[in-house]
């Protein structure tokens, strides 16, 4: 086994940007310098780039750059959802380009970072070399009570029951408008036990077999407070900023930008319709199925599927 295949692929140089509003964003260097541009964006809303993340770029061929979004990870303010929004995010990946002094280059996301890929590709589509996608979101309403009421009502009725039991009873008949209020109660006492229960089942859902699908009744005092349902509701709330059927209907304006989307058949929280409709709509894109996968990139066989989509492309 080649040894440096072991060794974590380390950033090479970071810096905090300001990108205007008060935000200040973190982005880091990884791979080359001067190699091919690659940009990844993370998922969420409010996740944050990790080093996993790193590893589906080549690091003899491959300048990759990855950054936390407004509100995310090491970017400041943290969980702030002042002026953030996907256009404001858009803005900040062209702020970012500019100051890195790059051309073109390739966008890999995945879940919210394919919506995210998709908005600037049909932004700027003159700036973008190539796209690879894992698990596509289109930011729609349907799509969003898909995968936090119907599909885990359908396919794993207990957690569903779970998620929505843990509210009172008088919150219990509409659970998404519930949990996305409680999420954007300034009060800790409200929001942060949300944001675990909210964590817990978009996690479990991510998987195909979780080792663990019970939700965390009981925090221990002083828990961390799990980022990615704040800014998650924020967006939630208000549509993920983007008209209905957007990134859909202004698919055609990718023709001619080089693609793939890996794409697992039982995501519970993505399922493949968005996926085969994008593709559908975007030529030049190529859709690959991986059979036995739900939607985390930590899936059998999706790790492996981006890392070969990217390397294929020019």
């Amino acid at each position: 086994m080649n040894e440096q295949a072991c060794v974590p692929l380390r950033p090479f140089d970071a810096r905090m940007i300001d990108v205007g509003d008060g935000h200040w964003i973190y982005a880091e260097e990884v791979g080359r310098r001067g190699g091919r541009p690659c940009l990844f964006l993370h998922g969420g809303p409010g996740s944050g780039a990790q080093p996993l993340h790193r590893s589906l770029f080549d690091p003899q061929r491959d300048h990759a750059f990855l950054f936390d979004q407004r509100g995310a990870g090491r970017s400041h303010p943290y969980l702030s959802c002042r002026n953030n929004t996907t256009a404001h995010l858009v803005g900040d990946i062209e702020t970012l380009r500019k100051h890195f002094g790059i051309e073109r280059w390739l966008i890999v996301g995945g879940s919210w970072g394919s919506t995210l890929a998709l908005a600037y590709a049909q932004a700027y589509p003159e700036r973008v070399s190539g796209m690879v996608l894992r698990a596509i979101f289109l930011g729609t309403r349907a799509e969003v009570f898909w995968a936090f009421v119907e599909g885990p009502r359908a396919f794993r009725p207990e957690l569903y029951e779970a998620f929505r039991d843990w509210l009172p009873a008088e919150e219990r008949s509409d659970p998404l408008a519930a949990y996305v209020k409680r999420l954007q109660d300034p009060d800790p006492a409200i929001h942060a036990p949300a944001a675990h229960i909210w964590n817990a089942y978009e996690r479990t859902l991510s998987e195909l077999t979780p080792a663990n699908a019970a939700l965390p009744y009981d925090m221990a005092d002083g828990a961390r407070l799990p980022p990615t349902p704040i800014v998650e509701a924020h967006y939630i709330a208000h549509d993920f900023f983007l008209t209905p059927g957007q990134l859909l209907s202004n698919a055609s304006s990718l023709s001619g930008i080089p693609g793939t989307i890996v794409q697992g058949r039982y995501d519970l929280l993505c399922p493949p319709a968005a996926a085969a409709a994008i593709a559908a709509a975007w030529r030049g894109c190529n859709l690959q199925i991986i059979d036995a996968a739900g939607h985390a990139m930590t899936e059998t066989g999706v790790t492996d599927a981006l890392k070969r989509a990217i390397a294929a492309l020019d």
